[in-house]
């Protein structure tokens, strides 16, 4: 029976490390497994990454083109109809009820919010406060007799 007292790691699964630059006596011979001189070779020869030795590094040398409007970017809380068909069965939906049946938490609290989904709507809802809807979601809302205000 294999118990904790008696398991062991298959065969050349734990190597012992490489002691580099430990002198003769260590097996890795003259130059300690660090190559032939260098900077590298040195004792506190490693540096960052990117750094090339007195050139100017790569990522300094590239053009930086083009332009990213990712920072201004608006992010929505996205609910879906699904969720609310599930939640409400009459009412208004708006931030506030939307909080508190928990469909809205975290950051997304002070996002505007987005309704999404393709999901029947059975009940008559007043929908306040929303900025968004996709076509989908309008479609099936106003077929559903309920209201966006």
């Amino acid at each position: 029976m294999l118990t904790l007292n008696n398991i062991s790691s298959p065969k050349g699964a734990n190597k012992p490390t490489k002691r580099i630059g430990r002198g003769q006596g260590s097996g890795q011979g003259t130059q300690a497994g660090k190559g032939h001189k260098g900077q590298k070779a040195r004792k506190s020869g490693h540096v960052r990454s990117g750094f090339e030795g007195n050139n100017l590094p790569l990522y300094m040398r590239l053009p930086k083109r083009g332009f990213s409007n990712a920072v201004f970017k608006t992010k929505f809380a996205v609910v879906t109809l699904e969720n609310i068909v599930k939640k409400f069965t009459n009412g208004v939906v708006s931030r506030d009820t939307l909080i508190a049946n928990k469909l809205i938490s975290g950051q997304d609290k002070a996002h505007p919010i987005k309704v999404i989904g393709k999901a029947e709507l059975k009940t008559k809802l007043t929908f306040e406060g929303i900025s968004k809807f996709s076509a989908t979601a309008e479609e099936l809302i106003k077929k559903s007799g309920s209201e966006i205000k």
